[in-house]
Parts: structure tokens; sequence; C-alpha cells
């Protein structure tokens, strides 16, 4: 917290950069927008060019512990290491940093208690920008503690997943992009029809030569490592696998055995339920459901993690059940994209990335929830959109399909995720 910033007045500065397409369909007037969604029932009063937000409000945005005492009329507010309290009527504000003088006190109107926005936000290091056509404050919370999974494929010479990693070439390695990234799903096997388990995808998953030096490199850096199992969408394998105890049980074996090299297995395994009927769907769930508990119970009892990559609830693959993965799975990685045209640049709808989220959040518990993000679709922009939705949802973290294509766009990512050291 820096003392130089925590009485400066409200400046009416524009508002700087795109609006975020989650609040651009809506009424943009006298809103509190945090993270690029806007506040409910909460309306900024200005007052002698100061702005001031109900502060139970602001602190649930700011995930902020608050207190009020009724005694003394004071608002006490707690985050880590950071501890406020403010009384109402009084321009003294008290913290544990020490004790500042207030450009304008807090006060009680309309039943509710409102403080000095700016101070408060500041405080506990958000950053405030206000948009004076349409009397609106925006905010952006500090970078949060959040995992973050790349998956890690071979690549190519301009899309390198170890460059973009290490920000060298290979074989050099240094802190690089690290410090953010704090698990690694390892893309490179697939498994035929009898269960055999292959470590070259026959599509475009393919394990390097030197594979085992990425490991290698992971352990130095501290990132966790998960096999990547992937079987795309009309894969045959996938039916078979599902329904033939003998070559599901083939399947576990091997993977069990092979997963002795990583921290945990990352099944991604396409396509389930299209096209069929709402009794299909019922069974394929089942079906996906029961061979998931079997490999995980295998897993566990070798202190193996299990990470499933689904699609999304509001995608038009139906065959997986949420409630019941999310109750063996140690974690979920929702594939909040290809609402659009895959073939296109459009970046992904927010209003369809918000909806995977909640529908997931409803049955599986947040912070078993991974967001991914196709950087195929986004820029640094549109990736802080993405990632600000994992933020106020407060899932795990988020993922990135892939690196080797995130390049420029770290700037984006560090402006909202903390680093790990």
């Amino acid at each position: 917290m820096k003392k130089s910033l925590l009485a400066i007045p409200l400046a009416l500065a524009l508002l700087s950069g795109s609006m975020s397409s989650a609040t651009a369909a809506e009424d943009r007037k006298n809103k509190v927008v945090v993270d690029g969604a806007a506040l409910e029932n909460t309306t900024p009063l200005i007052l002698n060019g100061r702005s001031f937000v109900p502060f139970r409000a602001l602190a649930e945005a700011l995930d902020v512990t608050v207190t009020w005492n009724d005694k003394e009329r004071t608002v006490n507010a707690i985050s880590d290491d950071v501890m406020l309290e403010l009384t109402i009527g009084s321009k003294q504000a008290l913290t544990n940093q020490g004790n500042f003088d207030l450009d304008a006190a807090p006060m009680i109107k309309n039943g509710k208690t409102y403080i000095p926005l700016r101070f408060f936000a500041e405080t506990f290091d958000a950053k405030v920008t206000w948009d004076p056509e349409n009397q609106s404050i925006y905010m952006t919370t500090p970078p949060a503690a959040m995992a973050v999974i790349g998956f890690y494929t071979l690549g190519d010479a301009q899309t390198s997943s170890w460059t973009d990693l290490f920000t060298m070439d290979y074989p050099g390695t240094g802190i690089g992009n690290t410090d953010l990234v704090s698990e690694l799903a390892l893309g490179w096997y697939s498994m035929d029809e009898e269960g055999n388990l292959l470590p070259n995808n026959p599509y475009y998953w393919n394990r390097p030569a030197d594979w085992e030096s990425v490991l290698g490199a992971a352990g130095d850096y501290r990132m966790k490592t998960e096999m990547t199992i992937h079987l795309p969408e009309k894969d045959p394998t996938l039916l078979t696998l599902l329904t033939d105890e003998q070559v599901k049980s083939q399947a576990i074996t091997q993977i069990v055995k092979e997963v002795e090299l990583y921290d945990g297995v990352n099944l991604d395994l396409e396509g389930l339920g299209l096209g069929q009927s709402e009794e299909q769907i019922v069974k394929t769930q089942s079906q996906f459901t029961r061979f998931v508990s079997d490999l995980s119970e295998q897993l566990r009892s070798n202190n193996k993690s299990l990470t499933l990559t689904l699609h999304a609830p509001n995608s038009v693959y139906k065959g997986y059940d949420y409630k019941s993965l999310g109750g063996v799975a140690d974690q979920i990685i929702i594939m909040a994209y290809d609402y659009t045209d895959p073939k296109s640049q459009q970046p992904e709808p927010l209003n369809k990335v918000e909806q995977a989220v909640e529908l997931a959040k409803a049955v599986v518990p947040a912070e078993k929830l991974v967001l991914a993000i196709n950087l195929w679709k986004e820029d640094e922009e549109t990736i802080q959109d993405k990632i600000a939705i994992a933020k106020r949802h407060h899932l795990k973290g988020i993922a990135l399909w892939r690196l080797g294509l995130v390049q420029n766009d770290w700037n984006g990512i560090r402006q909202q995720i903390k680093k790990r050291y």
C-alpha cells in the first residue's frame, strides 16, 4: 500500500481502452464495474468531486472481509495483511500501515453505509478509473493467486511451447514465465481400440524425442506435470473404451503404469453426447463417469491426481455429468470455447463463457474448477476479460490452450494473476 495514493481526489480521466463486451450491451450510466462486470443494485454517489460506494458491495467485489460496529459506527475491513477502520463522519482512517487523512468522510444515506471509493479501493491495491460521460466507475482488482495450467505440445519454430515457457530456445532454461505457470498438461498420449496407450498421438499432439528433458525442466522450476490423454470427437476408440470392460481395464492398467513419471493424469476425451437422445445421453454420462471413477480410484491409491478437460456444460456435447465427475476428479478444466466458428478469429463471447462457469459452479466446488482459454482466438485484452470471469467466481485457476501461442499476451496475464515466486 502506497501512502501517496491514499488521499488523491477522483480524477476525471477518460476510460482508457475499449469497453469489455460483458458490459457494452447494457446501460453504462451510473455503474460500478469491477473486472468487467457491473455490481448489481450498486449506484455510486458523486459528491463534491468524490465518489462514494456502498461499502459491503465494494468489499465483496474486492474479496475483503468487512464488519460493522453499530455502537462505534465503524467499518472494519481485513484482507491478507491489510487492515482498515473507517468511522462514519470522520475524515481519519486507521490502518496497520499508519493513520491517514481522508478528503471526505464515510456517511450513511438511505440506510446504506457509503465510503470513499478511491481510498478504499487503492488501500486494497485495486485500480480505479472514472468515466465522466456515463458517470460510471471502472475498477480492476489486484492480481489474484490462481493456478495456471499450460497445455504443452510440440508446436513448431514459431509456436514453441518450450520457448514460450522459458523465453529461451531449447535447451536453454530460465525463469521466463514459469513464475506464473504452476502445472503442465503434457499433450502427448492417445489410445487405440484395444486400450493400449500410444505415446505418439496420431492427430497432432506428438511426444518429442527429448520429452524427458521437459519433465526435468518442469521439476527444476517447481511445475507439476500431468500426462494428457487426448481422443478427439468421433474417434471410435472412445466408444470401445467406455463399453468394453476388457479394453477399459487394459487402458487403466497402462495409464497407472505410465503415470509413475508424472504427478497425475489429464483426460481430454472429447465429443461425448453429440446428437444423442436424452436417454442415450444419460447412458453415455453414466459410462464415462464409471470409467473416470475406476481410474480415479487407481490413481489415488498411487498418490496421483486426476484432471478432466471437459466440454462446457452449455456446449452441444452433453455426455458429461459435471456433478458426478466433480465428486471423483481433483479438478475440472472447462473448455468454454468454440461457441463461434472455429475457423474465425472472433473472441469467445463473454456471456457464454460466464454462463459455462455458472453452470459448472452450480454443481462442482469453485476450488475444483479451471477455466480454459483458447489462445487461437484471444488477444491480450480479451484474455484479461476471461481471467476476470475466473477471478469473480473464485475459480481455482485458468488453463492456456496452448503454450507457444501466448507470446506477447503474457503481459495481460500478469496484470490479473499473481506470480508464484
